[in-house]
């Protein structure tokens, strides 16, 4: 038996809730990075945005482009009247790209479904494009202050280690983690949003992936797989990530000169970016096929104009 299946997610009531409620909340109101869209002004469209740049891309990456994308469009409607492709050259290099054409959907849905307001429903938030069960959750704990749980890659690890008592939590998402995080919160919505936040802050400051900081977690005398002498993972193999030499480098390369033209660019110019020609096609043909490459008559290629 693996150590994820003989410390499931699912025993919630071995845990008293409020014992990690009080010591972590009370750490991330002394230890909380000021980012801004945790600032008041930022607002739910602020969120939002936040939220689709954070998924797979650290918080230094995401700042400078995420000041630019607020500073251009300050609201829904500003970015849903301007081509896909703006939203697309905007993302620069936070990667995965889709990200870009997905908030720009959303927009449009906002500004055309909601009066151009971010939805406060859970619901709603769910049914724009784009919005998958965590943004959703994420957008109306953080922005509006609902209950709800949040379960980002973060809080599954703290939740992993301090309740479940295992390294790592399983690859993906199960009903178990689900359950455990819906016994977890706070019964007032106030501390359930300040609790959301807390518990992802400190995944992503002190329960890291790798070399946590046991010694300065405001939980490690309860943490259960502290206190059974931090056992090593036996569960399914992690996955990795590799990048060069990936379809996504290949990817990223012609969306990069794409990005920086003013004018169409011809097939030769793509054709320069990388030279092994199977797999460079192979990629363009991928990025029209996500509709974030428009194909144009006599070979020449741009950023997607046409709106949804």
């Amino acid at each position: 038996m693996t150590a994820i299946s003989a410390h499931t997610a699912s025993s919630p009531t071995a845990v008293d809730p409020a014992a990690l409620h009080t010591p972590v909340i009370a750490w991330f109101d002394s230890n909380a990075r000021d980012l801004p869209w945790r600032r008041p002004e930022a607002g739910a469209w602020g969120v939002m945005v936040s939220e689709f740049m954070l998924q797979q891309t650290p918080v230094n990456r995401v700042l400078p482009v995420y000041e630019q994308w607020l500073s251009r469009w300050p609201r829904p409607a500003d970015l849903a009247a301007e081509a896909p492709g703006e939203a697309v050259r905007a993302w620069g290099r936070l990667g995965y790209p889709r990200r870009a054409l997905r908030l720009h959907g959303a927009a449009q849905a906002i500004t055309e479904r909601h009066g151009g307001d971010v939805p406060r429903e859970h619901a709603q938030l769910l049914s724009l494009p784009g919005i998958g069960e965590y943004t959703a959750a994420a957008v109306a704990s953080f922005a509006y202050g609902q209950r709800h749980a949040v379960l980002d890659t973060n809080v599954r690890r703290v939740f992993a280690r301090a309740v479940a008592g295992v390294q790592y939590p399983p690859n993906a998402t199960t009903a178990a983690e689900r359950k455990l995080a819906r016994s977890l919160l706070p019964e007032d919505a106030p501390t359930a949003a300040r609790w959301a936040a807390s518990s992802m802050e400190l995944g992503a400051l002190i329960c890291t992936a790798k070399n946590e900081g046991c010694v300065r977690c405001p939980i490690a005398d309860r943490c259960a797989w502290r206190l059974a002498g931090k056992p090593a993972y036996e569960g399914p193999a992690r996955r990795g990530q590799t990048y060069a030499g990936t379809d996504r480098q290949v990817r990223g390369k012609l969306l990069a000169v794409l990005r920086e033209a003013v004018a169409p660019v011809p097939q030769v110019v793509l054709d320069a970016v990388w030279d092994e020609p199977v797999q460079r096609t192979r990629a363009l043909d991928g990025l029209v096929a996500d509709g974030l490459v428009e194909p144009m008559e006599n070979g020449v290629y741009r950023l997607p104009q046409s709106r949804a």
